[in-house]
């Protein structure tokens, strides 16, 4: 289940620059610094399979795995074990070896321990061996000199860890959401609180996680839980204020509206079920949940004080960022404020004729009209609202246009035919069926033979891909 805010578009006129800076970093420390990873591993590797070392350690492997299931029931430890044996039976001798010397709790088993699973020959060979390639290797690898390591706490690790990755996968994904959730937030607070915001929460999730990993040597690494306080931060930002999710589930996916503030617990239950019942996937559940509660705590406790959110936030941008329109704006709102309703459409239709492009001018016309719906410039605005939404692709502003004019203008003025198929035409892109069947109804009472015809091909066409003969039979019927 994926469920992220899809309430804001990036304003590009004023780029979200700590968030692409914080992108920018993580890709350039994976990329030319872990970048040497790979090479360090892959002789290590060679060091340790060339002096045979797995045979001194995979039977102690396979026996300390053992104890961890018996005595501690590890779901983990029972899948590392099923690895490992699959690994033995397909001779991978090399996955084995990248196995072994990075489980750094059985490292440290092995130290603690030597004297008692080998004579003082083997002893010996494997100090030996295995100390060189730790000191020359393993421990120059990122994720052991900056990662988090519970059991090596170091103050600049709090930070370091989020900015390492462990594959291009991880890497990916974690931008994706640091993009769709950061511009948001930085947007809210400002760009240096943006930064300190980030970098606490960041900090904060690595705590919870070495609280829940108390003494272990296994390295966090990653911006997820960093990540995570961007998402509690951002619905603490809206708090009970609808806004606009989008879900996947499966092969499902959409939109809908919901109040910013349920999502948290949502989120929250998510990752601390995983934790308990997913088993071994690799995946810090703990230091999800841990940034996701100090993201919305850092916003709800400190809203009024060190984190609070811009006062010009939640107002809409002018388009035009001159000085010329920031006034005559101000004046237009300013007769709505008074009920001067006559003066507020004369000043709006001056600002229209300067900044013809204005969506903003153009919604305060539509509004204004829209207090006598029985005359025709209530559908003409709402008309070119549509018109405009449609350019920006913002379909689902097409659609909610639409529905308000239906319940209020439609009685007065019909729109016409090709306000439907555009509005069919938009609610096929957002998948929202019920919506297309209602424009191609109302359609088809209105438009021409050929216009309905190419309608209802495709809605044949669009249940037909998502296998719902009954209904593409019903429009094939009707074609």
């Amino acid at each position: 289940m994926l469920i992220i805010p899809a309430e804001n578009a990036v304003n590009w006129k004023r780029p979200p620059w700590i968030t692409l800076g914080l992108m920018l970093a993580c890709v350039l420390v994976f990329t030319f610094y872990q970048g040497a990873d790979q090479r360090k591993l892959q002789v290590a590797v060679n060091h340790y399979l060339k002096n045979n070392l797995q045979a001194l350690e995979a039977p102690v492997y396979e026996d300390y795995l053992l104890r961890q299931i018996r005595h501690q029931g590890d779901s983990e430890s029972v899948y590392q074990l099923q690895q490992m044996r699959q690994l033995q039976a397909n001779q991978k001798d090399g996955w084995l070896a990248v196995t072994l010397l990075m489980d750094r709790d059985f490292y440290q088993y092995l130290l603690d321990n030597r004297d008692l699973v080998w004579a003082s020959a083997e002893r010996e060979r494997w100090q030996q061996q295995r100390g060189f390639i730790e000191d020359n290797f393993i421990s120059r690898l990122s994720s052991q000199r900056f990662g988090l390591i519970p059991a090596q706490l170091s103050l600049h690790s709090f930070v370091s860890y989020q900015f390492l990755h462990g594959g291009w996968g991880h890497l990916l994904g974690n931008m994706v959401f640091l993009f769709l959730l950061g511009f948001t937030v930085e947007k809210a607070l400002g760009a240096a609180r943006f930064l300190l915001a980030y970098l606490l929460c960041g900090a904060l999730s690595g705590l919870m996680f070495t609280g829940f990993s108390a003494g272990s040597l296994v390295p966090l690494i990653g911006a997820s839980g960093a990540i995570s306080g961007l998402m509690g931060m951002y619905v603490a930002i809206y708090g009970l204020q609808k806004i606009r999710f989008f879900i996947f589930l499966g092969v499902y996916f959409n939109y809908f509206r919901a109040p910013a503030i349920a999502i948290l617990p949502v989120w929250l239950g998510k990752e601390i079920y995983d934790y308990w019942y997913a088993g071994a996937t690799g995946i810090a559940y703990m230091a999800h949940a841990g940034g996701l509660l100090a993201g919305a705590i850092l916003v709800g406790a400190l809203g009024k004080s060190w984190f609070q959110v811009k006062d010009t936030f939640f107002e809409p941008e002018p388009e035009a960022e001159d000085s010329a329109f920031t006034e005559a704006y101000g004046q237009a709102v300013a007769a709505i404020s008074t009920l001067d309703f006559e003066l507020a459409i004369t000043r709006f239709e001056a600002l229209r004729e300067v900044y013809p492009q204005s969506a903003l001018v153009l919604q305060h016309q539509q509004q204004l009209a829209q207090l006598r719906p029985d005359l025709p410039e209530y559908r003409h605005f709402s008309r070119e609202r549509i018109d405009d939404a449609l350019s920006r692709q913002q379909f689902d502003q097409v659609i909610a246009i639409w529905r308000e004019y239906l319940a209020k203008g439609e009685a007065h003025q019909p729109l016409a035919a090709e306000d439907h198929n555009r509005v069919l035409f938009a609610s096929l892109k957002q998948h929202q069926l019920g919506t297309a069947e209602k424009a191609f109804e109302r359609l088809r009472g209105v438009g021409s033979e050929m216009m309905v015809s190419e309608a209802c091909r495709l809605l044949v066409a669009e249940f037909e891909k998502r296998q719902m003969a009954p209904k593409a039979q019903h429009y094939r019927q009707w074609l």
